[in-house]
């Protein structure tokens, strides 16, 4: 069997950098390019462990260090927790370009050691690993980044109801909810109808308008509402909606006038 050492080496560098271009997009890391392919660089010559005779232990303590002197090159040393959070990255980056590469491999190699594939010395999944895999981690970031962005919008909210009960809900801020009281310009927070089982509230009806209509809306007093642990001293009010907002795990849509203090 023939193995093309250089190839190895190339194909080892090219992952590792998109490893680290990836970390240093999902975290910001801003880092130099001329640092980060120093650090895929050194990532690349550790593959040359493959044909060295290590014991399970050895080999998983040599890359342990390999891994940290990546990140060191490639992001420096600010504190602990920064280090910590870069090293974790790049282990579950590299899980799911290592998942999708093997899939790679079931398909397309007939044999492999390792991150070596081969059939005759030379297989097409290598040119199909060069090509995808940046189209792999580009969705990955993309998709991590939408999902920070998203989350840094979700609170914890506790809403206690006129009849003592309180309820725990996850609520989104959203940016888009102008929504007042025309009555005594309470801000409006708007709740999906299933988290309201069990309870009828007594409504008021509060003229609303939307992008394309006019509507009234179903709006009830509460008792307490508390956002990450701090009660909003505001009056609110509460409207209903039959809809889902289309946003995962998000049972209210909250008003920015109410939490202008915690941003």
């Amino acid at each position: 069997m023939k193995i093309y050492v250089d190839l190895i080496i190339l194909l080892n560098f090219f992952l590792d950098f998109l490893l680290l271009l990836s970390i240093s997009l999902i975290l910001k890391r801003n880092a130099r390019l001329i640092r980060l392919l120093f650090g895929a660089l050194i990532g690349g010559l550790s593959i040359l462990s493959l044909f060295v005779n290590f014991n399970s232990f050895t080999l998983f303590i040599f890359k342990v260090f390999i891994s940290i002197l990546m990140i060191l090159i490639s992001f420096g040393f600010k504190n602990f927790k920064y280090t910590l959070n870069n090293f974790v990255y790049l282990y579950l980056v590299s899980i799911i370009l290592g998942g999708f590469l093997y899939y790679i491999n079931d398909e397309f190699a007939y044999k492999n050691t390792g991150l070596i594939f081969y059939h005759n010395g030379f297989s097409i999944n290598w040119i199909i690993i060069i090509i995808i895999s940046p189209i792999v981690i580009f969705l990955y970031v993309k998709n991590q980044r939408r999902t920070k962005e998203e989350m840094s919008k979700n609170y914890e909210v506790d809403i206690t109801f006129l009849n003592g009960k309180t309820k725990h809900l996850t609520g989104f801020l959203d940016t888009g909810n102008k929504l007042f009281d025309p009555y005594k310009k309470r801000p409006i927070i708007v709740i999906n109808k299933r988290m309201l089982k069990g309870y009828n509230p007594r409504c008021i009806l509060v003229p609303c308008t939307t992008v394309n209509k006019e509507s009234m809306l179903k709006c009830f007093r509460i008792k307490k509402i508390v956002v990450n642990k701090k009660v909003i001293e505001d009056e609110v009010l509460v409207g209903i909606s039959d809809n889902n907002f289309g946003l995962e795990g998000v049972d209210l849509l909250l008003h920015e006038k109410i939490i202008k203090g915690e941003i």
